[in-house]
């Protein structure tokens, strides 16, 4: 076993949930993942269904967020792809012509975080383990343990449930054509779904044999992933 410090279990870490704050990426990561598609749909729906002006107030608010990111001195990266997420998805609404497809963008990548997530498991490579790994700076000596291997698998798995269930929610609103419905559901199931899955991840992991450091993980970053 290991005995760098910083590749040490946290055991502390591993007995305390995550504080919420952090988990989201506290109050600024809230407002940055909510204001861009909701500032969509308000100004959609008071401008006369106008996809061009709903798209570019979309894309001005993500760049105000980027930019208040990089005003605190956070990684520039973490700006850019907000504000390239948003700008990707203005401009397949407007190219397409239609409102809904604002949305589409959000679709594609939750099927492709579930598909990879599902992949990792399959190699035994669980991305949650990964991920933790990754950010507490601590070592993959888990994979050879196979009840903390079976711990990170249980926790990918609920991410991967996560993931389809926004699509199983939110894809027949967008074959209505539902805008507004999609966009609340949209917003109703980003934070607060990306929280639940935080939550439950912690609940998996909190008694495995040698401590995971969950918390400490999710602390270290500084915007959590938050996928729509």
């Amino acid at each position: 076993m290991s005995t760098n410090p910083a590749t040490e279990p946290d055991e502390t870490a591993a007995a305390e949930p995550p504080p919420i704050m952090d988990a989201v990426g506290g109050p600024l990561g809230i407002a940055e993942t909510v204001s861009p598609a909701l500032v969509f749909v308000i100004v959609y729906t008071a401008a006369g269904n106008d996809i061009t002006t709903s798209g570019i107030c979309a894309v001005a608010v993500a760049l105000v967020f980027g930019l208040a990111r990089v005003v605190r001195r956070q990684t520039p990266i973490y700006a850019l792809s907000g504000v390239i997420g948003v700008a990707i998805s203005a401009y397949i609404a407007h190219r397409t012509g239609k409102a809904e497809n604002f949305f589409l963008l959000g679709f594609l990548l939750n099927i492709g975080y579930a598909g990879a997530f599902l992949i990792s498991m399959a190699v035994r490579w669980p991305l949650i383990g990964v991920l933790v790994s990754a950010l507490s700076k601590s070592d993959y000596s888990w994979r050879d343990d196979p009840v903390l291997l079976k711990a990170y698998t249980r926790a990918s798995a609920v991410w991967v449930i996560l993931f389809l269930l926004r699509l199983v929610v939110q894809l027949p609103l967008y074959f209505a054509d539902a805008l507004v419905a999609l966009g609340a559901a949209r917003i109703g199931m980003g934070v607060p779904l990306f929280v639940v899955g935080v939550w439950f991840s912690w609940l998996l992991l909190r008694n495995t044999p040698g401590g995971v450091p969950w918390a400490r993980a999710v602390k270290a970053a500084e915007r959590p992933p938050s996928p729509s």
